[in-house]
């Protein structure tokens, strides 16, 4: 019973195995072109159709990813190198700035040497300062190294700065004119004027200075300019200080002081120009001159008369 029973169970097996293997071949050949069987395609394309086109769409979204992350790694190093680029032109941008404006500073001191050629004169560049309430100093990168010596004065193209007050190999500090422990001999400048005082600095250790020891009926008026009078053996005549903004009378004295505008702004220095000689007759030694002249012309009389 069982024989007869098992034996058409392998017929159909057996069946179903030559069939598979007549499709498999079918597909097999077809594929790879050497049976044409239209019905054949027809099937394959048939069951094929819906693995191919999952297959398109998702070989299609893979494409779209890898493509999108390309693009987002394209951006972001085209977003890198400009942001450095844009670093790096304004880094430059900056330093052509910087060093416009060094070109025009050294520019005006060479125009001032020019100018002032009755001076031998050094450039320095101020490398620390000292501004408290009673100390205006600033020190500058000059010293005794660079012939640099005590009570040289200092100036810039504007105008008067102060005077050396110590000096080291390499360096030395400068006592700047708004110190009110500096005294400077000045006049004004207008010819029918050219009354004489003494620039300070103020008590209160702001920027602006004083000048002193004027007589109530000397002409000062506001907008008079101010030079150095050469008196005190250590600022040359001519030097330019600053301009009368206020004049104002002291109380219970028979002087007023006028307010000067410092031709220097003091915040603001970077390069300063040391008078290491001046060709020009110093005072003191102009007035010892003139009274041996004046001696001289003393005993020419009195051998005369003898």
């Amino acid at each position: 019973m069982s024989m007869h029973t098992n034996g058409p169970v392998r017929e159909k097996l057996w069946l179903l195995i030559i069939v598979l293997l007549v499709v498999f071949c079918l597909i097999f050949f077809s594929a790879k072109g050497k049976v044409k069987i239209p019905l054949t395609n027809r099937i394959v394309i048939t069951l094929l159709a819906p693995f191919q086109s999952a297959s398109s769409k998702l070989g299609n979204t893979s494409s779209n990813v890898i493509k999108g992350v390309n693009d987002l790694l394209t951006v972001y190093q085209e977003n890198k190198q400009l942001k450095a680029q844009v670093l790096q032109l304004r880094k430059q941008n900056m330093q052509n700035n910087e060093i416009a404006i060094e070109n025009e500073r050294l520019r005006k001191i060479l125009d001032y040497k020019k100018i002032a050629q009755q001076f031998e004169m050094k450039t320095a560049t101020v490398i620390a300062r000292d501004s408290s309430t009673w100390v205006n100093n600033i020190v500058v990168n000059r010293g005794a190294n660079d012939g640099i010596k005590k009570d040289m004065p200092v100036v810039t193209p504007a105008g008067l700065v102060g005077y050396v007050i110590k000096t080291y190999d390499s360096y030395s500090i400068v006592a700047l004119i708004t110190d009110p422990r500096v005294a400077v001999g000045v006049m004004v400048q207008r010819n029918d004027s050219r009354v004489a005082g003494i620039i300070k600095g103020d008590i209160n250790g702001s920027s602006a200075v004083h000048m002193e020891n004027i007589p109530r009926s000397a002409d000062v008026k506001k907008g008079d300019q101010i030079i150095t009078s050469g008196l005190g053996g250590i600022y040359p005549k001519g030097i330019f200080v600053g301009t009368v903004e206020d004049v104002q009378n002291e109380s219970g004295g028979l002087l007023k002081y006028a307010a000067v505008k410092t031709a220097v702004e003091f915040q603001k220095l970077e390069d300063v120009i040391i008078i290491v000689n001046s060709q020009q007759i110093p005072a003191e030694k102009l007035v010892k001159q003139m009274q041996q002249n004046a001696d001289g012309q003393q005993v020419e009389k009195v051998g005369a008369n003898e």
